[in-house]
């Protein structure tokens, strides 16, 4: 066995995979730039670190679940919704996270929410944060399933600790009392810990007419509300604006 196909293997028991894989690239790069061994060292620990840094940026975004790769670099600024670029940029500083604040995404049906909602999401995995995307009806199922199955149970963690928890269409569905409690039990868990972003076409004056219980519904807003930014969204349907059509247009 050459030296060589030593080293490799001692990167494979040591699990630096990156370095295993590219040794003779960065050998060669290495020898063409003539590094002195400083340079040669740094080299090999910058492929292993970029390479770990891009898995862990892959893990984190399967784990969030967002339902489409919502990238608002490409948000439509044309599209007028009551929320301007400068206050867009604001909230993709992602100061708000790091402060534990909560934003909470209010307005008709089509007019940027789950986009909005969604891309900060996208966001903060971007930048290292754990983050998850969750429809109401899906929490409520984790919510219900994770003392029955493994999968429910181990998702129900990874929310728990997560930095950040999208919540898409809060109160769109009327829901059980004990489905409320368990809502209200997995807020008052996250509250001051983990940062919400909530959309939602209903104000929060009316979420007592899903909940069906105003004692439970103000203990769950005086949790959400305490820090807390609501930005109401306006306008038409973007969707409705621009839908798509199986007609070509005739003359």
């Amino acid at each position: 066995m050459t030296k060589t196909e030593l080293i490799k293997n001692q990167c494979k028991q040591l699990h630096l995979s990156a370095l295993s894989a590219n040794f003779d690239e960065i050998m060669a790069n290495a020898e063409s730039q003539k590094a002195s061994y400083l340079e040669l060292i740094k080299m090999l620990m910058d492929k292993e670190i970029n390479h770990r840094k891009q898995k862990d940026l892959e893990k984190r975004t399967k784990h969030a679940r967002l339902p489409l790769a919502y990238n608002l670099d490409f948000y439509d600024y044309s599209f007028s919704n009551g929320l301007d670029k400068q206050q867009l940029n604001q909230l993709r500083e992602l100061s708000w996270l790091e402060q534990n604040f909560n934003v909470i995404l209010m307005g008709p049906s089509g007019t940027g929410k789950t986009y909005i909602a969604g891309g900060l999401c996208f966001d903060a995995v971007d930048k290292g944060y754990r983050a998850y995307f969750k429809t109401m009806e899906e929490l409520i199922k984790v919510l219900k399933m994770k003392e029955i199955t493994k999968s429910a149970a181990t998702e129900y963690l990874r929310i728990i600790r997560s930095h950040l928890l999208v919540i898409d269409d809060i109160m769109m569905f009327p829901v059980t009392q004990q489905d409320s409690v368990a809502f209200f039990n997995l807020i008052n868990e996250l509250h001051d810990k983990t940062s919400l972003v909530i959309t939602t076409n209903k104000s929060p004056k009316e979420w007592t007419d899903v909940l069906k219980d105003p004692v439970l519904t103000t203990a769950l807003l005086d949790r959400i509300l305490f820090k807390c930014e609501i930005i109401k969204l306006e306008g038409k349907s973007y969707r409705m604006e621009n839908r798509k059509t199986i007609f070509t247009n005739s003359k």
